[in-house]
């Protein structure tokens, strides 16, 4: 089965049947707030790095939200990859309506065209855009194809040991203790889910479409990384969520989110 082809219309009927309102203020959110849709720790990490007349790039770039934000920091060109084309078809309006030199591409990641190989100092992955790929040596192959010599990779994302840990309204989550272990971080078979994408669907619709997303272990996105011709030059584990499914856990000593710099 294509798994791929499954999320791809999951996440168009997602966004299609999306709250009413949501993702509709963002130009004015970028336009007078600081970083609006970008993590405190992601923000920290950027201000030590020199963005201005860069060429960056998101992979999973959901609505473009997240790489409009970072034009602040002085890029000059962006380009945003995502599979879903109504979300794509969202984000280029507003990149126009910001009259930001942003672009915005519908296709697989791993199908992403050869032309643009080595075009970005930086790339971007944020939460919510590993667990899509079940073959990570694949992803980041197409990562450092797309970086320059000496480019940037950047993530920020939920944590692996996050993944071991029920999330409220799942079978196994049990109130009084939030923080008991239930899954194995070792997970093979795929997460399955026909509900919609919870963070922006409207509950009350019914779905038809599904999902397909895989756990990763921290040693696989590292050893991926590694054989994909980039050197990881720094690794930061926060414990606080960034997914909205563990936050009655943040500052509790457990690992949920980290980030991650890695240099071609």
């Amino acid at each position: 089965m294509n798994f791929n082809k499954s999320n791809k219309m999951a996440w168009e009927e997602a966004f299609d049947n999306r709250k009413d309102g949501w993702g509709e203020d963002i130009c004015n959110q970028i336009q007078s707030e600081g970083y609006p849709f970008l993590e405190k720790a992601l923000i920290e990490e950027l201000n030590n790095f020199d963005l201005k007349g860069k060429t960056i790039a998101q992979f999973c770039c959901n609505n473009g939200r997240e790489l409009l934000s970072l034009f602040k920091m002085g890029a000059k060109y962006g380009v945003g990859f995502d599979i879903a084309e109504n979300m794509v078809s969202f984000a280029n309006k507003t990149a126009k309506n910001l009259q930001l030199n942003c672009t915005f591409v519908a296709t697989d990641i791993l199908d992403i065209d050869t032309s643009y190989d080595g075009m970005f100092d930086f790339i971007f992955i944020t939460i919510g855009a590993i667990t899509w790929f079940n073959d990570l040596k694949a992803f980041f192959d197409k990562v450092s194809n797309c970086l320059k010599d000496g480019g940037y990779l950047i993530i920020n994302e939920m944590h692996p040991v996050a993944n071991m840990l029920a999330m409220n309204g799942e079978e196994n989550f049990d109130a009084s203790s939030p923080n008991k272990l239930v899954n194995s971080y070792f997970r093979c078979d795929p997460w399955i889910e026909n509900n919609g994408m919870g963070y922006m669907s409207d509950p009350s619709k019914e779905y038809k479409k599904t999902f397909y997303s895989y756990s990763h272990t921290l040693a696989d996105i590292l050893n991926a990384i590694i054989k994909s011709n980039m050197q990881i030059k720094k690794l930061k584990e926060i414990e606080y969520d960034i997914s909205g499914s563990f936050y009655e856990l943040s500052h509790k000593g457990i690992p949920l989110s980290y980030v991650l710099v890695a240099n071609k």
